[in-house]
């Protein structure tokens, strides 16, 4: 049977390695159904059952020796469907992500990897010997695996790393360059419901300056709120000067930090509402002068601020003026609590120790923090697996500052190395990782890279991080197993002398409730003896048979089958046959006195009574009888 599963499996797949088909085959646990589904998926998912009953029907009879005729009711002749037989190929997707570019690849998975790279060639314009194509799942493949043997599914996400290739400067210069130096004028009518957002978005369209990096001189001062409108906003008619740059110019390259515009609005009632008109002569020395003293930036972080957390608000804060909203979360406090968060917690919570370190003074700041530390995958990858903590280095203070700290966690070498660098070679990201006994620095990253290479050594230090946090996970699951059997042995002794001391404690008082019964049964038995005997000595002599009074002879049995006999004078009462019976150990309270016959309680009769009025005279027979 196994056999024929094999062959109906190789016809309906089209897999010829043996092995390959055979461990299809066992991964489903010999499911026919199952397998071919696995391979071959159907158009509502589900391979149909009749059709591999018809094939089992059709295998299980070519293999028998002697095929029934075509006219038993018990075999009919069925081709299997075409869509059983022919292997269908999968039609798969692919998004590739390049430099915060996405690219969508669908081919069929008969193809290869190297298909995926020659169509990224002519999409990215890069050459598939100097493309790496990573994400994977199951790791690096070359170009000739077949994406058939990838088992991958129907929508899947890569990315494409270029580390021989920086990225080209013509890109931003040409975003930019076409607006450097230029003069614009518009001609505004209406101005009174025409609102400041409004020039700014058409500035933007002109210099490709995004409104939130726009640096404006010229406003009136009352000038305050972009909902405002021109006719209320003091602006001079009919002609009003603005000069325009970027916000983050001191840090930009040369050709980028004399990024900026000069703007005339000019009222005319006749014209449209924005037009843009040729360059006219405006000194371009005004403008550069303009434009540098009105792109200045505030500091960074404050000097000497007595609390870190207060520096770091103050540093994310000018960081999203600056670059936006889009850039890593920085932790908010000290270098100690930010260690504490990545190093000391559980192992499957720990994190990489990013620490960022700007300077306003060199020239990379403003291209690393906007093209680096704003990048989407930087900025997802730092956020899903570092605690990023920032500095600012450009005064000397906060330097010293910065210094004293590393020195304190991480040791001199690490201060001195900070020491070591240059201002033109910062910005610069360290990778801390912590580690036992000490916190190792990994990585010291510059600014001159690229979004490729630091996406590669980001994800080269979390390789190594990996490593070591999975024997970490192994020790501190070994070390809490160790600590789960300590701790049940210790609540399995502590269950047991718990139990071992109820269990004394019980026999304890058991023991001292049978000492008290002993002593209260023993006080009984004195009191008992202490009255029998009082009543012994208290009874009258015993009179003689031949005396002259009546004599009355009782004879009495016991409980036990004793008799106790004794003469009574007849005119003795019947207390004193109560007492003579009490002195033998029968007080009248517990046992009563009967008559043989008729049967009577004489217990029950005034003791004050004769025996001769009880009628226990001249002699009487009685028995004692415990009461009820």
């Amino acid at each position: 049977l196994t056999r024929d599963l094999l062959v109906l499996f190789q016809a309906c797949t089209g897999i010829d390695n043996i092995a390959e088909a055979i461990t299809l085959l066992e991964l489903n646990n010999w499911d026919l159904v199952a397998a071919i589904n696995g391979v071959i998926p159907q158009e509502n998912g589900i391979l149909p059952r009749y059709d591999v009953d018809l094939l089992i029907l059709m295998t299980s009879a070519s293999s028998s020796s002697s095929p029934p005729s075509s006219s038993s009711p018990a075999f009919c002749p069925v081709q299997p469907s075409r869509h059983i037989l022919e292997r269908q190929s999968r039609m798969l997707s692919f998004r590739v992500e390049y430099r915060q570019r996405s690219t969508e690849v669908v081919l069929e998975d008969a193809s290869t990897v190297g298909d995926i790279k020659s169509i990224l060639e002519t999409e990215l314009q890069v050459p598939v010997s100097k493309m790496q194509l990573k994400g994977w799942k199951s790791g690096d493949v070359s170009d000739s695996t077949v994406l058939r043997s990838l088992h991958l599914p129907k929508n899947n996400s890569l990315y494409v790393l270029t580390p021989d290739i920086a990225p080209s400067a013509s890109t931003s210069q040409s975003r930019y360059g076409a607006a450097i130096h230029m003069h614009f004028n518009f001609f505004v009518s209406h101005s009174q419901v025409l609102f400041f957002i409004f020039v700014k978005r058409n500035i933007s369209d002109l210099t490709n300056i995004p409104v939130r990096h726009q640096q404006w001189d010229g406003w009136p001062a009352s000038a305050s709120d972009d909902s405002m409108t021109l006719a209320s906003s003091g602006i001079s008619y009919p002609c009003h000067h603005l000069t325009v740059c970027r916000r983050s110019s001191p840090a930009l390259t040369v050709d980028q930090t004399d990024e900026c515009t000069d703007v005339h609005m000019v009222s005319d009632s006749e014209g449209d509402d924005f037009e843009d008109a040729p360059e006219f002569g405006v000194d371009e020395s005004e403008v550069f002068g303009m434009g540098s003293a009105s792109c200045q930036k505030s500091s960074m972080m404050p000097e000497n601020s007595e609390n870190e957390g207060d520096a770091l608000l103050h540093f994310t804060a000018e960081f999203s003026r600056r670059y936006g909203d889009c850039h890593p979360v920085f932790y908010i406090g000290s270098l100690e609590a930010a260690s504490q968060e990545a190093f000391y917690g559980k192992a499957r919570d720990r994190k990489l120790l990013a620490i960022y370190l700007h300077n306003d003074e060199s020239v990379l700041g403003n291209v690393f923090c906007s093209q680096m530390m704003c990048a989407d995958s930087i900025v997802s990858y730092l956020s899903q697996n570092f605690i990023t903590w920032a500095w600012d280095v450009t005064k000397e203070a906060n330097k010293a500052r910065l210094l004293t700290m590393c020195t304190r966690h991480f040791g001199s070498v690490v201060a001195q190395t900070i020491r070591t660098y240059k201002t033109d070679q910062f910005p610069l990201l360290l990778i801390v990782m912590g580690k036992r006994t000490s916190n190792e620095v990994l990585n010291v990253i510059q600014g001159n890279t690229t979004v490729d290479e630091l996406m590669m050594r980001l994800m080269g230090a979390m390789e190594i991080f990996t490593a070591q946090q999975q024997e970490d996970i192994k020790d501190e699951d070994e070390r809490e197993a160790r600590e789960m059997v300590k701790r049940e042995q210790d609540e399995a002794y502590r269950l047991s002398l718990e139990a071992d001391r109820k269990k004394r404690e019980a026999q304890e008082r058991e023991e001292a409730e049978q000492v008290r019964q002993e002593r209260i049964r023993k006080e009984q038995e004195e009191e008992r003896e202490a009255i029998r005997l009082s009543l012994e000595q208290a009874l009258p002599p015993e009179p003689k048979e031949e005396g002259g009074e009546p004599v009355s002879k009782l004879r009495i049995r016991t409980p036990s089958g004793e008799f106790l006999e004794r003469r009574f004078l007849g005119s003795c009462k019947l207390q004193v046959l109560f007492d003579f019976i009490a002195s033998k150990g029968y007080p009248s309270d517990e046992f009563k006195l009967l008559t043989t016959f008729p049967r009577r309680n004489i217990t029950q009769i005034d003791p004050a009574w004769s025996l001769v009025e009880a009628k226990l005279f001249p002699q009487e027979t009685l028995f004692l009888e415990a009461k009820e």
